[in-house]
């Protein structure tokens, strides 16, 4: 992903005006390759083929995902031969196996004579390439075992890339990654990359170098804070991701979708037919209390898939042999998945063909060949093994699936084999599976539906923009905010649905008695459909860059010597990105603390919050017990979140104090022998109190006590004794969360103690999995381990079904700044609102509450608890008892 050229400017002396800056964000995908004259382009090749092939030479990475039988094949073979006559020197296609000898055919009717290689030496024999270059052809296998040395190649190509799906997690993806890192002219071909599976396609564009995995996965999808990595686009970031892809990937379903006529390419029809065998009850097995069955439950899971598929296999071999006699005598190819039904299928039928994984190579294709040219009448075969780029069409329109399973790409990839333009007959799919795999149909028919709507949505966009961005950049830009917004007000508060950068710089120099902020955690996530949104950013740079407009503002508005109060947290880095094979931390609190002091502020010190390691664990895999067995040199701690404490310099820097100091009254005190109430205002009651003629009257003032507190003192108690397991066991959860905190309050800390009582707790199988019930509490002031997680604005939020804020601020947090930082009256600030929480606590405890906020939906949602405090229907005693609720829920 490159970023428009005005962007790169911002490096030099002149800073860019901040509108330029963030219209610089703006998709933007300059071609990397060299231009094909129409003329040039074979002419065996048909119009859309000559159309995406001049698109993506000229574009020198790029994706083609046409649909079967549009001719991928000869389409790469002349992108390599218009790469080769341009520039000389070696290509190569990567191909499997089974259709080595369909790239061999198509080659020919191009003039070309591809070599096949599995080894460096093997180039070596070849004669030195001539000016048009020579086009190589390998395996998978041989690349991915780093027998081809890449660097004597200009331009490579990937045929059914759809190998690249396992982003991360496979040896492939890993060293494709490796290997083709900074080949200047790279293409992936595949006719059914899955759109379900978002992270496959992140891992085309990453391959291609197009956009870092991470990135793509921050500027267009919802994190799951619950699971990591599980992705669900933004419904507003929607468009914009499948113009994205538009821009370096052809969606092509028909020639049509380039405005050429479909004539010869009507898709053949397609009849399904589903066919359900009684599951074996008799094999129900019992449940987790030991108690039998009676009926098998759902097979919905891949270990319970897999038994019930062996459970099953007598039953569907019995109704295959049913279907097949319905035409003794017709070609057909039979898929299956495991290899017992592989040993049942050839016992059932002798004269069947089949190919497995340890088969030789090159048995495996010839027998793939003749089945495709029609010299063997059935086949036995996995998906994962004939089911990418084989085309069995010619002599076969019928497929009967053994077993049904989850992975759709493979299934649909299998379908398709038969199911090609060009094919001339009615194509017969027959599924055979357990009445116990029944949430397993559900599962495969939603994808199939899911797959057939994103394709359409595909082809829309490449009928309406075409090729690449260029009709679509105006569309984009449409999202980048200019100017101030109306403001908003009501009782005390005043917000504006706006740019901060913009709309702060509107405001008036020194109007701000205390600003508390929750800023965005860099590029971690994206809260709006606009270019303005710091979220939308590359990388930190460019986050801390759009920053730079920000916080010269926010330093002019602050009162002199007031406080500034930003709630951050650091950011787990993801193995892939680091290198090293392990997740590292980006110190995001440093990085904050650096940047606020080079514009200015002076930085005070930080609050610690703790938070709950189990749950931290669930959003990021990075703390789990198991790996912690496994290894403990990997293991990290719990994040914390952090509040960084700044201050703006006071105009008179004599003694320090602010231009408009934060009082707080000292308490009312009592003259002991007279009983008269006088105030703490002068020398005379220092004597008196010292002196023990007078004693402060309890519940008015900021107490000594208070500020013993406040000033991080410890917090000390007798205590009655240890909390025994005993104690414990049989009680619900939240009395056993509130107890164990009383008593880690009231005690000095044993860590043995703590870990002895917890897994005492765990042997009696009373430690929930889902949340830490007993975690460690702190006495110190800076550590704040009782902040109420639910207590915000997401619980009213989720509470009316509105959609919540992907990082709120906790109102626990909000309270404590307002209340010990600023003063009644005084004007409390967010430039980055969100669900507006900082106005709307600021107005409950007596301040004025001002915010900005960019995403009209939070915005709008944060008006109305903001009215309806106004209007007096979210009291405390509401808040306070939703508050309840939801924290015993959650206990």
């Amino acid at each position: 992903m490159r970023r428009g050229p005005a962007l790169a400017a911002s490096t030099a002396a002149q800073p860019l005006d901040y509108l330029d800056f963030v219209r610089a964000k703006i998709l933007d995908l300059p071609p990397l390759g060299v231009p094909v004259a129409a003329n040039d382009v074979h002419p065996i090749l048909k119009p859309h083929q000559q159309a995406l092939v001049r698109w993506a030479v000229a574009g020198g990475r790029r994706a083609i995902f046409a649909a079967f039988g549009l001719g991928k094949s000869l389409m790469q073979l002349e992108i390599m031969r218009q790469l080769g006559a341009q520039l000389g020197g070696r290509q190569l296609i990567v191909v499997p196996l089974t259709v080595l000898i369909e790239f061999k055919r198509d080659a020919a009717m191009l003039g070309m004579s591809p070599i096949f290689i599995r080894s460096t030496a093997e180039i070596a024999i070849a004669a030195e390439p001539g000016p048009s270059g020579q086009l190589y052809l390998t395996n998978y296998e041989s690349v991915r075992e780093g027998k081809i040395d890449l660097s004597l190649f200009n331009a490579c190509s990937l045929d059914e890339a759809s190998c690249l799906r396992g982003f991360g997690g496979t040896k492939t993806f890993r060293e494709f990654m490796r290997l083709f890192d900074g080949m200047q002219y790279k293409f992936v071909a595949t006719a059914t990359p899955s759109p379900n599976e978002y992270v496959e396609l992140l891992a085309y564009a990453a391959f291609l170098e197009i956009m870092d995995v991470g990135q793509a996965k921050t500027r267009f999808f919802k994190r799951n804070s619950e699971k990591a990595d599980e992705l669900t686009i933004h419904p507003h970031k929607a468009d914009e991701f499948w113009l994205w892809v538009n821009s370096w990937a052809a969606f092509v379903q028909r020639p049509s979708d380039l405005g050429f006529s479909d004539e010869g390419y009507e898709l053949p029809e397609l009849d399904v037919r589903w066919h359900e065998v009684p599951a074996d009850h008799a094999v129900a097995g019992a449940d987790k209390s030991g108690q039998g069955l009676l009926l098998k439950k759902d097979a919905i899971g891949l270990v319970d898939a897999a038994r019930e598929k062996r459970d099953s296999l007598g039953a569907r071999i019995e109704k295959l042999m049913e279907i097949r006699a319905e035409d003794p005598a017709a070609h057909r190819i039979i898929w299956h998945d495991l290899e017992a039904e592989r040993a049942a299928i050839e016992r059932a039928i002798p004269n069947v063909a089949s190919v497995y994984g340890n088969q030789e190579l090159g048995q495996r294709e010839k027998t793939i060949i003749r089945f495709s040219d029609g010299e063997i009448q059935e086949l036995a075969a996995k998906p994962v093994l004939a089911g990418s780029g084989c085309n069995f069409q010619r002599h076969c329109h019928w497929a009967v699936f053994l077993g049904i399973g989850f992975k759709f790409n493979d299934f649909i990839q299998a379908i398709h084999r038969i199911q090609r333009f060009l094919q001339t007959h009615r194509v017969r799919i027959d599924l055979i599976y357990s009445e116990a795999e029944r949430a397993v149909r559900r599962v495969l028919e939603e994808k199939w539906a899911r797959h057939k709507e994103t394709v359409v949505r595909m082809s829309e966009i490449i009928r309406t923009y075409g090729l690449g961005l260029a009709g679509a950049r105006d569309v984009l830009a449409r999202t980048v905010a200019t100017e101030t917004a109306p403001a908003v007000e009501g009782d005390s508060w005043r917000v504006w649905n706006a740019d901060t950068v913009i709309q702060t710089a509107a405001l008036p120099a020194d109007s701000v008695g205390l600003i508390v902020t929750s800023v965005p955690f860099g590029n971690q996530y994206e809260y709006s459909p606009s270019y303005n949104d710091f979220g939308h950013t590359d990388d930190l740079d460019h986050f801390f860059g759009q920053m730079d407009y920000l916080t010269p503002e926010l330093l002019r508005v602050l009162q002199p010597g007031r406080r500034m109060a930003v709630h951050v947290k650091d950011r787990v880095v993801p193995s892939g990105l680091t290198g090293l094979g392990f997740r590292t931390i980006e110190p995001f609190h440093a990085r904050c603390i650096a940047h606020y002091q080079r514009h200015g502020f002076a930085y005070l010190g930080m609050i610690t919050i703790v938070t709950d390691v189990v749950r931290e664990n669930a959003g990021t895999y990075r703390l789990g017990w198991t790996e912690q067995c496994k290894d403990a040199s990997g293991m990290g701690v719990g994040l914390p979140e952090y509040l960084l404490l700044f201050r703006k310099p006071p105009s008179d820097r004599s003694n320090g104090y602010a231009d408009v100091p934060v009082v707080k009254g000292k308490p009312d005190l009592e003259i002991v022998d007279t009983g008269e109430i006088i105030r703490w205002d002068s020398k005379r009651a220092d004597d008196l109190v010292k002196g023990m003629k007078a004693r402060p009257v309890g519940g008015t003032g900021y107490s000594r006590a208070r500020w013993q507190t406040d000033a991080c003192s410890m917090w000390r108690s007798s205590g009655d004794r240890v909390l025994t397991p005993e104690d414990l066991v049989g009680k619900p959860f939240k009395q056993i969360y509130r107890l164990f905190r009383g008593w880690s309050y009231a005690s000095v800390y044993d860590h043995d103690g703590h870990v002895a009582l917890v897994e005492a707790m765990e042997a009696r199988w009373s430690l929930p999995v889902d949340f830490a019930l007993m975690p460690a509490q702190s006495w110190h002031p800076d550590v704040w381990t009782d902040v109420a997680r639910m207590l915000g604005a997401n619980t009213v939020q989720s509470a009316k079904g509105r959609e919540e804020h992907l990082c709120p601020l906790p109102f626990d947090i909000v309270d404590r700044a307002v209340l010990n930082w600023s003063n009644p009256g005084d004007v409390v600030f967010d430039p980055f609102g969100g669900l507006l929480s900082v106005p709307l606590r600021a107005v409950k405890h007596g301040r004025r509450g001002w915010a900005t906020e960019l995403s009209e939906k939070y915005f709008k949602d944060g008006v109305m608890l903001l009215r309806e405090q106004d209007a007096g229907r979210a009291t405390a005693s509401l808040f306070d008892l939703l508050a309840e609720e939801t924290m015993e829920a959650a206990e």
